[in-house]
């Protein structure tokens, strides 16, 4: 492409953008306000999102697949909403929904994890989330792009990439990366290609996109979601959440997604106590952040680049913090954290490649129909097939590795033992002796901390650095802590209100 082409696409989309974004961008509760007035319908809503997806999508590349269906089930929200169906005045009916494309829906849409050797497969059922979802009375509106495999097949693939989706681009400078493995959600409800969207977790990849598209997202405690019909990654560590532009709406989609399943059922089972009774949205208070106590690790996590703008505005975030009532522990350490960060030191790499291969048999084993069967055939289609899968560029080393393990050995369970082992003697051990209700960290480098533990974690829009690249503020806390969580996050969003729309830098 020549740079004159380059520059006269440029121009168009801006353009696109700014017409669009003459339309507020609109939280649940303003949608469900416009519904209840008649100011606005289902139908249009969704129309008004496709139109921004065909506009904006060539170049963001932020859906893989919009649902064929979608019109169809707006229609019948607006039917139900006429007829005041119960459901139909609260939570998410009618509102337009994103989902990774690892999320199954028994539907017209694939779900492949941005990879052809998934395209065309038949999944059992809807996901437990989905089932919820469309309990609720959502709008399944598309599936979001992502890194392909959830950045689990090689260590050189870029983020936000995959065969069936492009390049994923970051609204805010077009050449920054838009993190992963959940970019699509991020991207799209950053720049108003949807309501809301749903991401998932293993290390990081709903931490990461969501702070580097400025926009709201929740890594919830580990089997507070359900898992079940979500291609995986390692059950001890995947998790199911919201990614959307605020706090508020990224609580209404918690609440709507939380709960028992009884196809993934231990882990649902053993997080389901953790739900509080009546939801989440209860703790969506502006003064949430009065009278808690907050960890301040400084070392690693306000390290920043030489000359940065980062320092200045995250030490007034924490300025902000005291004002608002919270008292910080400054200068707290989380032992081991040296050997967290070395994925193979602290065991995370052995156990997590061989649950891979375990859980991805299971999950190919229990499609109705599919191109492959199991991590094998994977790799020979990988094979089969370099050039839709860009193998010449991205090799397939994870898959390899993941392939040589033969289950949970001796060498695994003292993976986890180790994992185990660093959380108790590290994060507990700190929250615990400083009686902490949450840490504090600028962007999403905690995420390995959180991974090893099944812990939770909330990044808000915090700043923009020195090229325009937003970055993230992480709440964390130990297991069921997400009231707590939110309480903080949402008055911290509030206080602030950083975020601001897309700027398309190039």
């Amino acid at each position: 492409m020549t740079v004159s082409t380059l520059l006269l696409s440029l121009f168009v989309f801006l353009l696109a953008f700014s017409t669009c974004h003459a339309h507020k961008e609109a939280t649940i509760r303003e949608l469900r306000v416009a519904f209840n007035e008649n100011r606005v319908n289902s139908r249009q809503l969704v129309e008004f999102y496709l139109g921004e997806i065909k506009k904006l999508n060539p170049v963001l590349k932020g859906v893989i697949e919009v649902n064929p269906d979608a019109l169809y089930d707006a229609d019948r929200a607006d039917r139900e909403r006429e007829a005041k169906v119960p459901r139909s005045t609260v939570g998410l009916h009618g509102i337009p929904v994103l989902l990774k494309d690892i999320i199954a829906t028994k539907d017209k849409l694939n779900t492949t994890s941005g990879s052809f050797a998934l395209l065309g497969s038949v999944v059992p059922r809807d996901a437990g989330v989905v089932s919820r979802l469309r309990k609720a009375g959502a709008i399944i509106l598309g599936k979001a792009s992502m890194s392909e495999w959830s950045n689990f097949r090689s260590l050189s693939a870029p983020s936000g990439w995959s065969p069936r989706g492009g390049q994923g681009k970051n609204p805010y400078v077009l050449s920054a990366t838009p993190c992963g493995s959940s970019s699509g959600p991020a991207i799209s409800v950053a720049a108003n290609l949807a309501a809301v969207s749903i991401g998932t977790e293993t290390d990081g990849s709903i931490l990461c996109p969501a702070g580097f598209n400025s926009v709201v997202g929740i890594k919830p405690t580990v089997g507070l979601t359900s898992r079940a019909g979500v291609i995986p990654i390692s059950p001890s560590h995947d998790t199911v959440g919201p990614i959307c532009r605020t706090v508020s709406d990224a609580v209404y989609v918690l609440d709507a997604i939380v709960g028992f399943d009884y196809n993934d059922g231990e882990a649902t089972k053993k997080a389901s106590r953790y739900i509080p009774y009546g939801g989440y949205t209860q703790f969506l208070k502006p003064d949430g952040i009065k009278g808690k106590r907050i960890g301040v690790v400084r070392n690693p996590f306000f390290v920043f680049a030489k000359g940065s703008n980062l320092p200045r505005i995250f030490q007034s975030h924490l300025q902000t913090l005291r004002q608002q009532g919270a008292i910080l522990i400054d200068n707290l350490e989380i032992a081991g954290l040296d050997t967290i960060f070395n994925a193979t030191a602290s065991g995370e790499a052995v156990a997590t490649i061989a649950e891979f291969k375990i859980a991805i048999n299971g999950y190919l084993e229990a499609l109705v129909t599919s191109p492959v069967r199991s991590l094998t055939e994977i790799i020979a289609f990988n094979k089969k097939f370099p050039d839709l899968e860009k193998l010449a560029n991205f090799g397939q080393d994870i898959f390899l590795a993941a392939e040589a393990t033969n289950g949970i050995g001796d060498l695994e369970k003292a993976a986890i033992a180790n994992m185990a082992r660093l959380t108790r003697d590290g994060f507990e051990k700190m929250m615990a002796e400083n009686h902490l209700d949450a840490v504090v960290t600028p962007g999403p480098n905690i995420s390995p901390v959180l991974a090893i533990g099944g812990f939770p974690g909330i990044s808000v829009p915090a700043a923009y650095d020195n090229k325009g690249v937003p970055v993230g503020i992480c709440f964390s806390g130990l297991k069921g802590s997400e009231p707590t969580l939110i309480e903080i996050s949402y008055g911290f969003e509030q206080a602030t209100k950083v975020r601001k729309l897309p700027t398309f830098l190039p």
